[in-house]
């Protein structure tokens, strides 16, 4: 596999190819990704364990609404049944990703620890509410940021790894390594496929919730309570959609015989 480098303009792109791609299918996409939460909010129920389980299947998921929206995309038709198909392929390396995303996490919430005495990490991993202190004296948002620094870079190695396991047959490290390689030549494209999703995901539904509640002020807490479950019910399944042509379109394949 090779990671081409592409314009910036095309992370937009990424965002409503994406869209386009949902619409093809979007009742069964979108009940595919609700599935999806539903399954792992009521595992993530069990204390710790389910947190442990959740993330070790993640990857295999991840794979799982890949393969829809590739169906989706080559005009194939989809099942309830896909959901479970990434655990069909490499899922030793899937759950080695897993794992390897758990420990890191870990790692990063006992760093951030250091700052809010593990107020951040019992909230993340336990479910436990924050005490007034950490939240007054400003540790639990000093540890939140080290972390999402540290994050950073995990984010960007995890970002393709799971597909390039499945498909390809990539080792976890290869994979991880590929992905993160991708992720930093098309730095510029993620910059404005991050910001099309702050734009898309609250800048504009601001602005319309702003109009709709100045026209109908009554009905301002029922406009916000639809525009929530529209936000969920669209964007959600678009940004899984976009993962997979930014994927499509960043990866080529290489014929190391040529």
């Amino acid at each position: 596999m090779q990671a081409l480098t592409l314009p910036a303009a095309q992370g937009w792109r990424w965002l409503t190819d994406g869209f386009r791609i949902f619409r093809k299918n979007h009742l069964m996409l979108t009940f595919l990704v609700i599935s999806y939460w539903m399954l792992m909010a009521v595992v993530n129920i069990i204390p710790v364990i389910g947190t442990v389980v959740t993330t070790l299947c993640i990857p295999a998921f991840s794979v799982s609404l890949m393969n829809a929206c590739r169906n989706i995309d080559r005009g194939s038709p989809l099942a309830p049944q896909l959901l479970f198909s990434g655990f069909k392929s490499n899922l030793r390396s899937l759950l080695t990703l897993g794992g390897i995303y758990l420990a890191s996490t870990v790692g990063i919430l006992t760093i951030s620890s250091l700052a809010d005495d593990g107020a951040l990490m019992a909230m993340m991993l336990a479910g436990q509410k924050p005490d007034e202190e950490a939240l007054s004296d400003g540790s639990l948002l000093l540890a939140t940021q080290i972390a999402l620094v540290l994050l950073c870079p995990l984010v960007m190695a995890y970002w393709y790894a799971p597909v390039l396991a499945s498909w390809h047959g990539l080792s976890p490290a290869k994979a991880l390594f590929f992905s993160f390689v991708a992720c930093v030549r098309n730095w510029r494209a993620f910059l404005v496929y991050s910001v099309a999703i702050l734009v898309v995901a609250t800048l504009v539904p601001g602005l319309i919730l702003g109009v709709l509640a100045a026209m109908l002020p009554s009905g301002a807490a029922l406009l916000t309570v639809l525009m929530t479950v529209l936000l969920i019910l669209v964007l959600a399944p678009t940004l899984f959609a976009s993962f997979y042509v930014s994927y499509r379109e960043v990866f080529v394949a290489v014929d190391e015989d040529a």
